[in-house]
């Protein structure tokens, strides 16, 4: 288990592979991948009851993530490739023909960690939910975690599936939501507002913690509280407050950097930025 200090120094080298797989295609989305860099680093690396190889799709025994959000793949394809489910130099091929890294996640590639397609958003809670229930048919006592853009949620599926959740005691479940306030056409409150996101899981019956995103300490603290909130009766969803690009100064805070990949001089800028901590693939 990874210590804070190391978790820092990883979701760093994390930030450098999303920086550099984006700009290589000229094609991804590096704002909300930079954002959730540390959950995703803090999850993997220290939370996360996961065993990398074999990968096996069932994930029996062990605690499961749905990545809800698909379109930062960048920051999932390193967290997986730096945690040992496939080599690292893979992370070169991302969004090329032929390659197991899509823009999106999917299934047909056989990727290791990958156990859902998150191409279209709303959907990963539902499966998420499912996979819930099927471990407690099995009386499998892991967990599984679920992330979730704060644009998503103007997604109605979501709430479906969250008053499904509540309705049922899935309390193995918990739920994240990266709420950066920004979307690909603006700021959230500008294009859907959202309103306030704990009274709406509160009232669809489910608890509500507060995390800062993009703060190490509060990362991991807030998810061994999370896991301590299981098995209550109620699922736990965490908003996790985020800045879009957060560790690259000219990005951060931007929605522009939603879907808009670095040319060379913003690239070398934003590098210059991160300290090489494992090594470039």
């Amino acid at each position: 288990m990874a210590s804070i200090h190391q978790l820092q120094r990883i979701a760093t080298q994390v930030r450098r592979d999303i920086l550099r797989q984006v700009h290589a295609v000229n094609s991804g989305h590096p704002g909300g991948s930079l954002g959730c860099t540390d959950f995703l680093t803090a999850l993997y690396f220290h939370t996360l009851k996961h065993t990398p190889v074999p990968f096996e799709m069932d994930g029996n025994g062990q605690d499961l993530f749905f990545l809800s959000n698909g379109h930062i793949s960048p920051v999932f394809y390193s967290v997986l490739s730096r945690s040992g489910y496939f080599p690292v130099d893979e992370l070169k091929t991302f969004r090329k023909l032929n390659s197991r890294l899509q823009g999106h996640p999917t299934t047909h590639e056989k990727l290791p960690g990958v156990r859902m397609a998150s191409g279209s958003l709303g959907q990963g809670l539902s499966v998420a939910i499912g996979a819930a229930l099927s471990k407690k048919l099995n009386n499998d006592n892991t967990l599984v975690y679920t992330l979730h853009g704060d644009g998503e949620l103007q997604e109605g599926q979501i709430w479906e599936a969250a008053m499904y959740a509540a309705a049922k005691k899935v309390d193995n479940l918990i739920a994240t939501v990266d709420a950066n306030g920004q979307q690909i056409d603006g700021s959230t409150d500008h294009v859907l507002n959202l309103g306030s996101l704990e009274a709406k899981w509160q009232a669809f019956g489910w608890d509500v913690l507060h995390m800062d995103g993009n703060n190490m300490e509060s990362v991991v603290s807030t998810l061994e509280t999370a896991k301590s909130h299981t098995g209550k009766g109620k699922p736990v969803v965490i908003l996790m407050k985020t800045e879009m690009g957060s560790g690259v100064d000219f990005m951060m805070g931007s929605h522009k950097w939603h879907g808009v990949a670095p040319n060379d001089e913003q690239l070398a800028k934003g590098l210059a930025q991160l300290e090489e901590t494992l090594g470039d693939y």
